[in-house]
């Protein structure tokens, strides 16, 4: 993989970019003015403190990132987030993984905040529809033993617009096939360059997979990678016009807890490069059948050791040894 000279500002997603914008105070103040177009959610709202993990690296950071058809984070009922990812930042601001976890793995989801849900083993994005961002957390720091610095949700259709700021994305199909949802476009196997429409119809596809969800988490991290190469060329950054309109569409998509704060964000992590991002699924052993559903099962083995070196910040130890 090629490495660039160029040094992005990253922020949540590493999609959210302050780039070189000619002055300290201008950059600064621009800073401010993106940050203010970020809606906010109370994500950790009456999650019990002596329920979650201990934060046990300082300087590392955890963000779940949720992805979601809807930017309204209250509007959870009957509502399940299609995506969950666990992004972790090196203490040493270096290095950066997301992990995804499948949005059927069968896990412990606690109760509920109004009694009425949880307390019983469930899919994980069941935990969303019972009690929004606050159960999620909860659910995921359980499953994980990671603690949760930040939350950000993701509205994926809105990232069809951030995708068309960047005048498209190339992505790489794997084989041929038609979409299931209107205008049930064809995408031809190999690299083509997509629109943000396009894109995100092809990364919400599953039936035409042998592996269903697992193709579908799979092109997504692909496409989140392709974004970040486009958001990070040369034509983007040297193009002040495409990159307010990628920054601007960008921060209007995303939903975050109410202590993130994109300009110090963005200064803590201004040595990452898109490069110095892995992205990687969590450790499954396969699908089975629970309470009539069918379900993605954990290797309680396998996930242990990975989450336990995020906890501890060793991940590129761990990735190290599993190669």
């Amino acid at each position: 993989m090629r490495r660039r000279t160029r040094r992005i500002l990253v922020g949540v997603l590493a999609a959210v970019v302050l780039l070189g914008i000619g002055g300290v105070v201008a950059g600064w103040a621009y800073g401010r003015s993106l940050d203010g177009h970020l809606a906010r959610t109370d994500a950790f709202a009456g999650v019990p403190e002596d329920s979650r993990p201990t934060p046990v690296v300082e300087g590392a950071m955890n963000v779940l990132l949720l992805g979601s058809d809807s930017r309204d984070p209250d509007k959870t009922a009957d509502s399940r987030t299609d995506t969950i990812m666990l992004m972790h930042v090196d203490a040493d601001h270096q290095k950066a993984e997301v992990i995804s976890i499948p949005r059927d793995t069968w896990v412990f989801v606690p109760t509920s905040p109004d009694g009425q849900h949880g307390n019983t083993m469930a899919k994980i994005n069941a935990a969303y529809a019972w009690g929004g961002s606050p159960l999620i957390v909860q659910t995921v720091e359980t499953f994980t033993g990671v603690h949760i610095d930040h939350v950000a949700l993701i509205d994926f259709a809105g990232f069809a617009q951030v995708t068309d700021a960047l005048g498209g994305v190339d992505l790489k199909i794997e084989k041929t096939i038609k979409s299931i949802h209107k205008p049930f476009r064809t995408f031809e196997k190999g690299t083509q360059h997509l629109t943000g429409a396009e894109a995100l119809d092809y990364v919400r596809q599953r039936y035409q997979f042998a592996d269903g969800d697992f193709s579908r988490e799979r092109h997504q991290r692909e496409f989140l990678q392709a974004l970040l190469d486009k958001a990070a060329s040369a034509g983007t950054l040297a193009n002040p016009v495409k990159l307010n309109g990628f920054l601007q569409a960008a921060t209007k998509s995303l939903t975050v807890d109410q202590d993130f704060d994109l300009v110090g964000t963005a200064l803590q992590l201004r040595s990452l490069r898109s490069d110095d991002l892995t992205f990687m699924g969590s450790p499954t052993s396969g699908t089975a059948n629970r309470d009539g559903q069918s379900v993605v099962l954990s290797n309680s083995t396998k996930a242990k050791a990975l989450y336990q070196a995020v906890a501890d910040d060793t991940v590129q130890s761990y990735l190290a040894g599993s190669m």
